[in-house]
C-alpha cells in the first residue's frame, strides 16, 4: 500500500496519525495551530473527518437519537455532531497547511457529498471510521476510487468486516488496511486485545493495525511488537481546550513521547538472525568453559574436584566435562589453567 509518498508494507516504518477529530473546537487557528504541533511531535499524517450534522443524522429528539452509555451522555447525535465537525470550507486550507509541513492528509467521509468533497482535494486515501463499517454503499463508493482504504473495526463483528472487505473488492480495489479499535472513550486496556492485528493480517490479508481510543503509549507500543504498520491517535493542543474528543486524545509531549516508543519498539523487534554481533561475540569471553581449580601433577585423574565449568569461556567447552573426567592429565597444570583436549591422557 501506498499513501502519497509513504510505502507501507512489512518493511517499512510504522506510518504514525495524528487524528484532529473535534479537537480545533470550531476554531480554525487552532486546527492550524494543531497540524503544526503534529509535525513536531513526529507525525507522518493528520488526518480530518468530513461531515456536517446533517450528512450524518437528522434533527431529531426521539429515544433513538440521545446517546447513552458514553461520555456524551444525555446528548442528542444532531447537537453532538453538531459541536464536532470540521467546516467544509476549512479543508482546503487545512489540506494546503498539512503540505506546507510535509504531512500528509486524508480524511474520514461519511456520505456520497463528503466523497466529492474530497475527491476534489484530490485526497491520497480514504478512512472508514468504525461505525461506518456497515455502510457497505458508502465503502463501495470509497472503494470505485482507486485509492487507498483503511477501515477501523471498532463494532464490527467478523460478518461486518467480510461485508466491508468484499466490497472494495467488488470495486476491484485491494489496497485495504484494517484497524483494530475498540469503540469506548476512552478504551479499557483491558479491551485492546492486540492480538487481533497478527490475525486481520493472516486472516483477510491485509495491512493490519490500530486505531486507538486508550490513555497512554502502552497499546501502540503492543501494537508495533504485533505487527501494526498503521497507528492512529486522537492528537489535541491541549485537553483545556475542551471539546467532545478531548479527554481520550494525547497533547504534543505525550504523542511525541508514543512516537518515540512506536520507534524504539520498532528497532527493538529487529530480524531472525542467529549471527552474533561482534560485541555479543566478544561476550562469550564471559560464558563458562572447564578450567583447572587445583594443582595437578603429570598423571593425575581428573575429577569433579579438580575441573569445573566455571567463567570465564576461554577453556573447554563444558559438553566435554563427562569425557575429561576419569581421564589422566599429560603434565603438571597449575589452578586457574584453561582445559585444553592436549592435557587429555587415556584413563
Amino acid at each position: 500500500m501506498k499513501i502519497d509518498y509513504f510505502n507501507i508494507d512489512n518493511e517499512s516504518p510504522v506510518f504514525i496519525i495524528a487524528e484532529l477529530s473535534a479537537n480545533h473546537n470550531g476554531r480554525i487557528d487552532t486546527a492550524l495551530e494543531t497540524i503544526k504541533a503534529a509535525k513536531r511531535a513526529g507525525a507522518d499524517c493528520i488526518k480530518f473527518q468530513t461531515y456536517t450534522a446533517d450528512t450524518i443524522t437528522i434533527d431529531s429528539k426521539m429515544d433513538d437519537f440521545r446517546i447513552g452509555g458514553t461520555i456524551w451522555d444525555g446528548q442528542y447525535l444532531y447537537d453532538l455532531y453538531k459541536e464536532a465537525y470540521t467546516p467544509w470550507e476549512w479543508h482546503e486550507k487545512l489540506f494546503q497547511a498539512a503540505k506546507d509541513e510535509g504531512l500528509i492528509c486524508f480524511s474520514s467521509p461519511f456520505d456520497p457529498t463528503s466523497v466529492e468533497l474530497l475527491e476534489a482535494l484530490d485526497v491520497p486515501a480514504y478512512k472508514i471510521a468504525s461505525f461506518e463499517i456497515t455502510d457497505i454503499p458508502l465503502i463501495e463508493l470509497v472503494a470505485s476510487k482507486g485509492k487507498p482504504v483503511i477501515i477501523s473495526t471498532g463494532i464490527a463483528t467478523e460478518d461486518d468486516i467480510e461485508l466491508a472487505l468484499a466490497a472494495c473488492r467488488r470495486k476491484g480495489n485491494n489496497d485495504i488496511a484494517l484497524l483494530k479499535c475498540t469503540s469506548s472513550y476512552p478504551a479499557p486496556i483491558e479491551e485492546a486485545n492486540m492480538i487481533m492485528i497478527k490475525d486481520f493480517a493472516a486472516k483477510y490479508g491485509v495491512i493490519s493495525g490500530l486505531s486507538d481510543h486508550t490513555i497512554g503509549s502502552t497499546v501502540p507500543v503492543v501494537a508495533t511488537c504485533f505487527g501494526a504498520k498503521i497507528i492512529e491517535k486522537h492528537f489535541i493542543l491541549d485537553r483545556a481546550i475542551g471539546g467532545p474528543d478531548a479527554s481520550f486524545s494525547m497533547n504534543e509531549q505525550e504523542f511525541t513521547e508514543m512516537v518515540k516508543a512506536v520507534r524504539q519498539a520498532e528497532k527493538a523487534i529487529g530480524v531472525v538472525d542467529y549471527t552474533l554481533t561482534e560485541k555479543q561475540l566478544k561476550g562469550k569471553d564471559f560464558s563458562r568453559s572447564l578450567y583447572i581449580v587445583e594443582d595437578i601433577k603429570e598423571g593425575q585423574v581428573f575429577t569433579s574436584s579438580n575441573v569445573r565449568s566455571i567463567r570465564p569461556g576461554f577453556g573447554l567447552h563444558p559438553k566435554n566435562y563427562e569425557l575429561v573426567l576419569g581421564k589422566r592429565a599429560t603434565k603438571d597444570l597449575s589452578k586457574g589453567t584453561a582445559m585444553d583436549i592436549q592435557y587429555i591422557g587415556l584413563e
